[in-house]
């Protein structure tokens, strides 16, 4: 563990959300409703859209402009295959045979001013290091990567490794590996990592097994992602004997909190003990048959205190 000062952060969290903005206000059947529960950060974890049209992403956008958050931080999927340059140059015409879409205003839209006055943070694979007014200062590793998937975007083999350094005489050599601890406090992953929040409603666990070794190689206080809807929850992993916790819901209290609340600070009374433990969260919005009825994430955590914020 590190003694390092912290402050207590809310982060929101949603994944697979395609295109379907929050239920309003008076559905009360859903906690994916309206107004989104305020926070200091919002973590998408991609596949904001079905399949990458500016049409779609122009709709999250809005939505996202209203979330009550200081910090926005969104990742593309698979089905955001706009993103995906390389990708979409050899295979867009496969979902968009009627006309393709201009990448350049699609990139303005998540990076442009409008983007940016929002809060609106669009991050592709790699590191980033954010402060916010409540003087947390965290690091964050980023990626849209999931295992090859039906042709959609961002894939990579199974067999290769693009979270973990390599070693001299690999041939594949990935472009940014997650850091070891204690260097990243948040892990924001498109997919989940193997055994993880995974199983398909066939029983197939599905998540990245070279993922696992790099985020249990990072240790950080969170760890979340989508891209599989059925396996929608959350996990406390205990890092010393790899103990699990599936964190349980009561859905009365969902519904009320337009969300599933875990206080892991310390104020909470049972916090997160950076480098021991690392919360997993699959916040997928869509369930398996695409319906946005899973609830998203509240988490409050122990962040560290920017240097400049110290007393």
């Amino acid at each position: 563990m590190t003694s390092q000062k912290t402050v207590k952060t809310r982060l929101y969290i949603v994944s697979d959300t395609h295109n379907k903005g929050p239920w309003p206000a008076k559905a009360t059947q859903y906690a994916y409703r309206a107004p989104l529960p305020p926070a200091d950060v919002l973590l998408h974890a991609g596949d904001i859209t079905m399949t990458g049209r500016i049409t779609e992403y122009e709709g999250m956008l809005e939505a996202l402009k209203e979330a009550d958050a200081q910090l926005k931080i969104v990742i593309a999927g698979n089905h955001d295959i706009t993103h995906d340059e390389d990708y979409y140059k050899y295979f867009g015409v496969r979902l968009h045979r009627h006309g393709l879409e201009d990448l350049e205003k699609v990139r303005e839209l998540w990076t442009g001013d409008e983007a940016r006055k929002a809060g609106i943070v669009y991050l592709e694979e790699g590191v980033r290091t954010f402060t916010l007014k409540n003087g947390a200062r965290f690091t964050i590793y980023t990626s849209p990567y999931t295992p090859e998937f039906c042709m959609w975007a961002f894939p990579y083999n199974r067999d290769q490794d693009r979270y973990n350094p390599a070693p001299a005489t690999a041939k594949f050599k990935a472009p940014n590996p997650v850091p070891s601890w204690p260097q990243v406090d948040l892990m924001l992953t498109h997919g989940p990592p193997y055994k993880v929040l995974d199983q398909t409603n066939r029983g197939e666990y599905v998540g990245c097994k070279n993922l696992l070794q790099a985020v249990a190689r990072c240790r950080p206080r969170l760890h979340c992602f989508g891209h599989i809807h059925e396996a929608w929850g959350a996990e406390r992993v205990h890092w010393t004997d790899n103990s699990k916790h599936c964190v349980q819901v009561d859905k009365q209290q969902m519904l009320a909190d337009r969300s599933v609340h875990l206080d892991l600070s310390k104020d909470g009374g049972d916090a997160l003990k950076f480098g021991e433990e690392t919360v997993f969260v699959n916040a997928s919005i869509m369930n398996v048959s695409y319906r946005p009825e899973n609830a998203p994430w509240l988490l409050d955590l122990d962040l560290p205190l920017a240097e400049s914020s110290k007393p």
